[in-house]
């Protein structure tokens, strides 16, 4: 049973444009599990953790080295294809993608950690059909490494021309390795630019929904992921809210962020709402063991109006408000008449007089 390996795969496009004799080259990166191969099944080949002192059958390589400290490991490729291969061999540096999934750089880019410490024992490797071959690695921590977790990972690569596409395919399968340097760890994630907002509804009397956004942030120096909840409050707490079963955080290495969108439905519209977001951080040792570590918290504030029931009440105020305006110019009119007919009457008595 092989060990669950990770596929890292790029595809260079390079096309001559006429008009201005210029070559040019675009790239994109995928990323996806299990044994890499081609379209039309010619080539294939698959990774896994060598059995030695560390262990079997490993899901992937995972160590514990103080600063300076030096190991060595194996990983053994075995070629599940008709034709022989000739894979070239390299590590690099780790980082989350926007989907969340640990994807490593590009042989172009530049790495400064697992990427620069891990050295393969050849630069390539050749492999007959339906054969294997143990890559032998060496990891030499520098001694003035800072203490904390570091991920990234040994690849084999093998890039073939696509002749119906104009395109060079760069097909990378390789296997993750978590390093701990040895030290103080200080585990923190910190939640940033947290932000509510409010959509109300034309009922007057009913609740709207809120949308709380922001961003967690590891500020340690571990690896960590999180558990995380967000709610949605009046004043006092009143009237609160809780947005659906958030999925966990993905593992964020140090520096690293993640972006939260959560919908909090059924929101009372309570003029001034609060909207907490609470990450409890897990971390994960070598072993694989999970423990929760003190529960961060952000809170933001924002408005929740009752905009429909404000405006109903504002189109009965000035309902009322015309209503006794007519009445009093009405008593007012009558009065001018009263007053008129009264004039007239005073009027004609004295000129009945006079007579």
């Amino acid at each position: 049973m092989h060990a669950p390996a990770t596929r890292w795969k790029t595809t260079t496009t390079t096309f001559l444009r006429t008009t201005a004799l210029l070559l040019a080259a675009v790239a994109a990166v995928g990323v996806g599990a299990g044994p890499a191969s081609a379209a039309d099944g010619d080539v294939a080949w698959t990774v896994r953790t060598a059995s030695n002192s560390y262990g079997a059958t490993r899901s992937s390589f995972s160590y514990t080295v103080n600063p300076g400290g030096h190991l060595e490991d194996a990983m053994v490729v075995a070629n599940r294809g008709p034709a022989p291969l000739n894979l070239t061999v390299y590590a690099a540096d780790g980082f989350t993608t926007d989907a969340g999934q640990l994807d490593l750089l590009t042989r172009d880019k530049k790495s400064v950690a697992v990427g620069a410490w891990v050295r393969a024992g050849a630069a390539s490797v050749a492999i007959q059909p339906g054969k294997t071959a143990t890559v032998p690695f060496m990891v030499d921590v520098p001694d003035n490494a800072t203490p904390g977790d570091y991920v990234g990972g040994i690849l084999t690569s093998l890039t073939q021309p696509d002749q119906a596409q104009g395109i060079n395919v760069d097909r990378r399968l390789g296997i993750r390795i978590k390093l701990r340097v040895g030290g103080e760890l200080k585990p923190s994630l910190a939640v940033e630019d947290l932000h509510v907002d409010y959509s109300g509804t034309w009922n007057p009397f009913g609740r709207g929904d809120a949308t709380v956004t922001y961003r967690i942030r590891n500020t340690g120096n571990a690896a960590l992921s999180s558990q995380q909840k967000a709610t949605v409050a009046g004043p006092f707490g009143l009237l609160r809210a809780t947005a659906d079963d958030l999925p966990a955080a993905p593992e964020l290495l140090p520096g690293e962020s993640w972006t939260v969108t959560a919908p909090v439905r059924n929101v009372s519209p309570a003029i001034r709402l609060a909207a907490t977001a609470t990450l409890t951080p897990l971390l994960t040792d070598p072993s694989g063991s999970v423990t929760p570590l003190e529960a961060v918290t952000g809170t933001a504030y924002g408005w929740a109006g009752p905009w429909a029931l404000m405006l109903l009440v504002a189109a009965l105020v000035a309902v009322v408000v015309v209503t006794l305006r007519l009445a009093r110019r009405g008593r007012a009119r009558r009065k001018q008449r009263e007053d008129a007919r009264v004039r007239d009457a005073v009027a004609q008595a004295l000129r009945g007089q006079e007579a």
